[in-house]
């Protein structure tokens, strides 16, 4: 990680909700969720999010690096229909090692939709795939 990582770097990201997006799409496989309204689910919202963050990282990681989601806390506070184009802002508000954390807000032109915390770890790519391989090949030799 490069030391031009910092709190106070921000970065803002666009993206327009597809209805693929919305809450039935979640977990197609949930009758649940079939039944709720055709709106930006949450899941997607935080997701949306992350991606600001990781877009926020990204000139700052060295070759080989990358981030994973370690925490979330947000609200989701209004609802977007497919169409509408969501905007996230992203802040960096401390680097601890490893771990960077970000506050995050959603706004849908309309309304603000979201807000809240969020923190990343980067990790060595390499060293984080030895990892979850060995995981994997473990729980294969013990089923």
């Amino acid at each position: 990680m490069k030391s031009t990582l910092e709190p106070g770097l921000t970065h803002r990201f666009s993206f327009t909700v597809p209805e693929t997006k919305t809450v039935p799409c979640l977990y197609p496989e949930a009758p649940e969720f079939q039944e709720m309204p055709q709106v930006f689910a949450t899941g997607f919202m935080v997701g949306l999010m992350e991606w600001a963050c990781v877009q926020l990282l990204a000139p700052h990681l060295d070759a080989g690096e990358g981030s994973l989601g370690v925490h979330i806390d947000v609200s989701h506070t209004a609802a977007t229909p497919p169409g509408f184009t969501v905007a996230v802002e992203a802040e960096c508000v401390a680097v601890d090692g490893r771990k960077v954390a970000f506050r995050v807000r959603a706004h849908d032109g309309v309304d603000p939709i979201g807000e809240g915390r969020h923190e990343r770890m980067v990790v060595a790519w390499d060293k984080f795939n030895a990892r979850v391989g060995a995981k994997a090949a473990a729980v294969s030799v013990a089923g």
